[in-house]
């Protein structure tokens, strides 16, 4: 099976390491692609964005498969443009894809289907803002209508600061404040059935105790023994065949990954938003405890037939991401990294100079992952790695999945 890979971040690094390892890919290309991409696929540029781009080295690839890693190819209607070419896509249509690309969608979605999720005002003037903040009282939770690559939420209790962000944001959607622990749930989808994958949690502030703003993620861990039984059947029951059967209704079937990003609070479970894709840094801790084969999931998502049912190592993972110095603001790029090129470093925002040097290129930069029989031990095996990589002015927060090593996260 040959199969494109599109995107370039750690999400992307750590799926074609998956399929590197599958026995029926026998052909790997990323494009664009990053250092560490390209220590197991071949490479090729590519705008992610242009559909008749992408579409065109598929042909040229007599591509069996393209995975679409990123949000922003989704929803610019990338994924239509491959299939209207012939090939399989695991992704879903721009329509379909409005999900993540609008929070307003999302939450008209949402309400359609009975789907639970925090109540919601959408306002487009500074007015609406200060009377949606003034309505659901602090903490004031913010979002940009659009992608904003992990960035556009702000969550504070500084009326001033909430109004600000809006101002910056312009469209935004204003909730109220969801309290109790997050979960990050990947359900695959064939446009009618779900096959729910292993819960993760990720860490979204930049600082340890959950301090400073938010992230794309710092950090993630799976599994998540603390969860009650029964957890995933009753998100798949209540949260995601509903928004699948509700966007088959409208004439948008959605294929691909549906990201499930919930709060376990006192009401019960609540969607905090949708994802459209495989999430970063959960990816990561997922895939690395996956053992059966990720075609399984691509190739049924992408052409139906069987249902797959993924097998799972009986072990734990976690991640602690590496970030550039200024992120997440504006980072600062070309410092050279040393320690990289190991097993368990997935690549971010990385590049290879001319002279070899691998160096940073983006805000993340890398995922230090690691797995163990415990979760104790597989965080220490994390942190461990993430010791013998270095970059100048290099941020990793210290506590992921501290609290659940410790047995201290509590369920309202």
């Amino acid at each position: 099976m040959r199969v494109l890979v599109l995107g370039s971040g750690a999400r992307e690094h750590a799926l074609c390491l998956a399929l590197a390892h599958d026995p029926a890919v026998t052909s790997l290309v990323c494009a664009p692609g990053n250092a560490g991409t390209a220590a197991v696929a071949e490479q090729r540029g590519v705008d992610a964005t242009d559909g008749a781009a992408v579409a065109a080295l598929a042909r040229e690839l007599d591509a069996d498969l393209v995975v679409i890693g990123p949000e922003a190819p989704l929803v610019a209607g990338v994924a239509d443009a491959v299939r209207d070419a012939g090939i399989a896509v695991f992704g879903p249509s721009a329509a379909a894809a409005r999900l993540e690309g609008s929070k307003a969608f999302a939450k008209d979605v949402m309400a359609a289907a009975g789907v639970p999720t925090a109540a919601a005002r959408v306002c487009e003037t500074p007015d609406e803002v200060a009377a949606a903040l003034d309505g659901f009282g602090a903490p004031y939770v913010v979002k940009d209508d659009g992608l904003a690559a992990g960035k556009g939420v702000v969550v504070t209790s500084d009326r001033d600061e909430a109004l600000a962000h809006a101002a910056a944001c312009g469209r935004v959607v204003v909730e109220e404040y969801l309290d109790g622990p997050e979960v990050s749930l990947f359900c695959v989808s064939d446009g009618t059935s779900v096959v729910p994958l292993l819960p993760a949690q990720d860490f979204k502030r930049i600082g340890d105790g959950d301090t400073g703003p938010n992230t794309g993620g710092m950090g993630a861990y799976a599994p998540l023994d603390w969860l009650p039984d029964g957890f995933v059947d009753e998100v798949v029951r209540t949260v995601a065949e509903p928004t699948i059967a509700e966007l088959a209704r409208r004439g948008t079937p959605f294929t691909g990954l549906l990201y499930c990003g919930l709060a376990v609070t006192r009401r019960g479970v609540r969607v905090i938003e949708f994802n459209a894709r495989f999430g970063d840094p959960e990816t990561q801790v997922v895939l690395a405890l996956l053992d059966s084969p990720i075609t399984e999931l691509l190739l049924w998502s992408a052409r139906g037939g069987a249902v797959p049912a993924p097998r799972w190592r009986d072990a734990a993972a976690v991640t602690v991401v590496l970030a550039a110095s200024g992120y997440p603001g504006t980072p600062r790029t070309g410092d050279v990294l040393t320690g990289a090129e190991q097993a368990g470093v997935i690549h971010a925002g990385t590049r290879r100079r001319d002279d070899g040097a691998i160096v940073a290129s983006g805000g993340r930069v890398l995922s230090m992952t690691a797995t163990g029989p415990t979760l104790a031990e597989a965080r220490d095996a994390a942190y461990a790695l993430a010791g013998t990589v270095h970059l100048d002015g290099g941020q990793l927060r210290r506590d992921i999945a501290a609290r659940a090593v410790a047995g201290d996260i509590r369920l309202p």
